[in-house]
């Protein structure tokens, strides 16, 4: 009977993986100095979607490092300049020229632990929160609570004039797995790290300088789609 329950509780199991990631869905590898990290690429952001691709079969990504790194928050990626920058370099202004539209999903697509989004320029100067070209970062975050979501909610609701919520489910998945809730609606998610994230987890404790740069540097060796 027990292994019975055993193979009834893999297969809803692995009907449950299959749910939340498409068969359809693209994936890519990134190769860190830290270990590999898969993210799978979202159908719903198709423009998102087809930038990275070329992006990495371009091998784009190949050598450059994780130039900012913030501790319960997220890690950050893509800047070209940070390929074999030298120690105390600024980093974080590098892209190709030019920006993509947004492509914000709420509710299916948000800020949970392991979210890949794109980076962008301020609303002060971006005010139609265009993503850019080739920066990203991938969420930690921390869990919340019911109080805390409830406030996020309301700045969610405030930053996005009406337009973005925080759904009870999406309440529930940031109760239990965390993330960073404030900047839903703001910024595109545009995948989820399938395999790896606890490389995340160990990338986003390392040292870094006063400008979020860690002190020994986290470099992509090498980014390639899985197909």
């Amino acid at each position: 009977m027990n292994r019975i329950f055993c193979c009834l509780l893999f297969v809803l199991i692995a009907v449950n993986e299959t749910a939340a990631t498409p068969a359809d869905t693209v994936r890519v590898r990134l190769e860190t100095t830290m270990g590999n990290i898969t993210i799978a690429l979202s159908n719903e952001t198709p423009l998102h979607r087809d930038n990275f691709l070329r992006l990495v079969r371009d091998r784009y990504y190949d050598g450059l490092l994780f130039h900012r790194v913030i501790k319960r928050f997220m890690v950050q990626a893509g800047d070209p300049d940070s390929r074999e920058a030298p120690a105390g370099k600024i980093l974080g202004e590098g892209g190709p020229d030019y920006t993509l539209p947004a492509e914000i999903r709420i509710p299916s697509l948000f800020h949970r632990c392991g979210a890949v989004a794109a980076a962008r320029e301020g609303d002060d100067v971006n005010p139609e929160r265009r993503s850019s070209g080739s920066q990203f970062y991938i969420v930690w975050g921390q869990r919340f609570g019911s109080r805390s979501i409830s406030e996020m909610r309301t700045l969610v609701e405030e930053m996005t004039q009406g337009r973005c919520t925080i759904t009870p489910e999406m309440e529930a998945v940031y109760g239990s797995e965390g993330g960073t809730p404030y900047l839903d609606g703001q910024y595109t998610v545009f995948g989820q790290v399938v395999e790896g994230l606890e490389v995340v987890d160990e990338m986003q404790q390392v040292e870094t300088d006063t400008c979020d740069r860690p002190h020994t540097d986290v470099v992509i060796i090498r980014a390639y789609v899985l197909e």
